[in-house]
């Protein structure tokens, strides 16, 4: 059995633009105590109070000068520090599997194009969901003639949380579902029949933790689009969701509502596979100017998001387009 492709840009996404309640930076603050006591210190400077607002179409333009596609899973927050300044929090999150040599490079790029355009004071914070557990960048520098530059930025690496399984599942943190439902997606990978287990586990313990409608429906989103399953377990699993809303009379997730979510989700994840594949064409012709027509018909039989990302990265570095045709072929 095939594993489905899991969407971790997307669900993180979609975990960081939640309410005040179930946001992202409500949830790292009230996080798991590690990531609040030892990585992000300088939350607790932030007047909590004061609430905080999301800049998407400040990201936009600060992502925009940086590189040619959006980061989907970036976000930049306004909060307000308990003196009273303002400042800007610029969470990155890095979902790829494979590590990137130059990912110091862009979280310096982010922080000094907000900082040059808006004036703004900017923290950085990266969250890497991969698999290598011995990349943690977490320093961009350079020197030259008796000039140093260095800028150095809090990292959250999801893999150290697969120790505090017992912490994680204690908590009603939204952050902390988010951690676990990445991990056991991780771990599932090729057990679809263990994947779709630890996916009704998860989504049991929204509705047992107490959460209110709005929050589960949210968070079930987010879990539901992460832990992919095959059609015909993921049938099975919106039955046991079904079943135990009926028998527990919490009417909190309809089947319409269930189905405009799977649907949502198949056009989206369309959407980006589109998008790379335009992306990688566009790459060639800069690069090469012309780009054989069959390229764009081999790409497009390519529905693996992964694997496209990775064309894409090759694309950028390839010598000729021999060289790409033999990765395609």
């Amino acid at each position: 059995m095939n594993t489905p492709i899991a969407d971790y840009d997307n669900s993180w996404k979609q975990a960081s633009a939640k309410t005040k309640e179930t946001g992202f930076l409500s949830a790292t603050k009230l996080s798991v105590p590690s990531i609040y006591a030892k990585e992000t210190r300088f939350l607790c400077k932030i007047d909590w109070g004061r609430g905080f607002q999301v800049l998407e179409q400040e990201l936009q333009q600060i992502v925009g000068e940086t590189e040619s596609g959006k980061r989907v899973a970036d976000k930049l927050f306004q909060v307000w520090l308990l003196d009273g300044s303002e400042t800007w929090v610029l969470i990155h999150i890095e979902i790829q599997s494979q590590t990137e040599s130059d990912f110091a490079k862009r979280m310096y790029q982010y922080n000094y194009r907000a900082f040059e355009k808006y004036d703004r004071p900017v923290i950085s914070l990266a969250i890497l969901g991969d698999e290598t557990n011995s990349w943690r960048p977490s320093v961009y520098e350079y020197s030259l003639d008796g000039f140093q530059l260095r800028m150095q930025f809090p990292i959250v690496k999801v893999l150290d949380y697969e120790s505090q399984w017992e912490v994680l599942s204690q908590s009603d943190n939204p952050f902390a579902i988010m951690i676990m439902a990445h991990l056991k997606t991780k771990a599932t990978i090729g057990n679809l029949e263990n994947r779709k287990l630890w996916k009704w586990t998860l989504v049991r313990g929204l509705f047992e933790k107490g959460y209110n409608r709005n929050d589960i429906v949210q968070l079930f989103r987010v879990i539901d689009r992460m832990m992919a399953l095959s059609t015909e377990l993921q049938q099975q699993f919106k039955q046991e969701v079904n079943r135990y809303q009926e028998e527990r009379r919490m009417p909190f997730l309809s089947r319409i509502e269930e189905e405009a979510m799977e649907a949502g989700i198949q056009q989206e994840r369309q959407q980006t596979l589109q998008v790379v594949r335009e992306n990688v064409i566009e790459i060639l012709q800069m690069r090469f100017q012309e780009v054989p027509h069959e390229f764009s018909d081999v790409l497009n039989k390519i529905n693996d998001v992964p694997i496209l990302k990775q064309l894409h990265r090759q694309a950028l570095t390839v010598s000729s387009i021999s060289e790409f045709q033999q990765l395609i072929f």
